[in-house]
């Protein structure tokens, strides 16, 4: 696979490692980021990368919560310009009430519904002709539950967080925490075993590259590898609004429990 700039660009985000670190570890693995995320962090060049998934392209995210169901939804421009466009603004707004209203769960049952008689694919046509610029909704989930949380950072990135007990203003506070920490699963143990032993072996590595003794060095890292879980998962990271207390502990003292959440970024 042919190393692009591109390519470095996004390696280069993901790590925060140099430049040319992030292009000679790419020539290394033929292209393969993943690989080469790996091969930097055994080495030391990169700590723990970010998680693969942002989308390049600019737009908005939109949520809705009503009558025990909660919407999210991406609609992409070319530019941060059209983004805030009214048309563009009004388009969204149209089509997360659609959305949120008919429970939608995909893109092709979006662009075939109408609005007031008219098809979301055919409003997004005389839109793109008016701006001049392509416009389109990406993608759209629309989930239920017993207390339902959304939240919106700066229109770029969205959640929903999906709970059983607790009350309207802890689904928000904990939909805000997923959205500025990032977590991976929703519990500890919901991590997959094959991402512990990943996880391991790259420790595993460093450990013994620093010239501790493989024995010493099994030991530490076994130990370890309870913090990395917890670091990954929403309820065994800090409460973003207080970090005395995990999330595990909030929802605790609420009597609720998150079942689910969905972050879009």
């Amino acid at each position: 696979m042919a190393v692009t700039a591109a390519l470095v660009k996004e390696l280069r985000e993901r790590t925060a490692a140099g430049m040319l670190d992030c292009k000679k570890a790419l020539v290394e693995t033929n292209g393969d980021i993943e690989l080469a995320i790996e091969n930097m962090r055994k080495n030391g060049q990169a700590k723990a990368a970010k998680k693969a998934g942002r989308i390049a392209a600019e737009g908005v995210i939109l949520t809705k919560v009503a009558n025990g169901v909660a919407t999210m939804m991406e609609v992409n421009s070319e530019t941060d310009f059209v983004a805030r466009d009214e048309g563009f603004v009004k388009f969204g707004q149209q089509l997360i009430e659609l959305a949120s209203a008919n429970k939608i769960n995909d893109i092709d049952t979006l662009n075939n519904s109408e609005v007031d008689g008219v098809k979301v694919s055919d409003l997004r046509d005389t839109l793109v002709a008016k701006i001049g610029e392509n416009i389109s909704p990406r993608r759209v989930i629309s989930v239920e539950g017993d207390n339902l949380g959304a939240y919106v950072h700066s229109a770029r990135i969205g959640v929903i967080a999906i709970l059983q007990g607790g009350d309207e203003e802890l689904a928000k506070d904990i939909a805000m925490h997923i959205a500025a920490a990032s977590p991976q699963f929703v519990k500890p143990e919901d991590v997959p075993a094959e991402v512990v032993a990943k996880e391991k072996e790259i420790q595993l590595d460093i450990a013994v590259q620093s010239g501790k003794p493989a024995d010493i060095a099994e030991k530490m890292v076994s130990g370890r590898m309870k913090k990395f879980t917890g670091e990954i998962s929403l309820t065994g990271q800090p409460f973003i609004k207080d970090p005395s207390m995990l999330v595990a502990d909030l929802l605790k003292s609420k009597g609720a429990d998150v079942i689910n959440f969905v972050r879009f970024e």
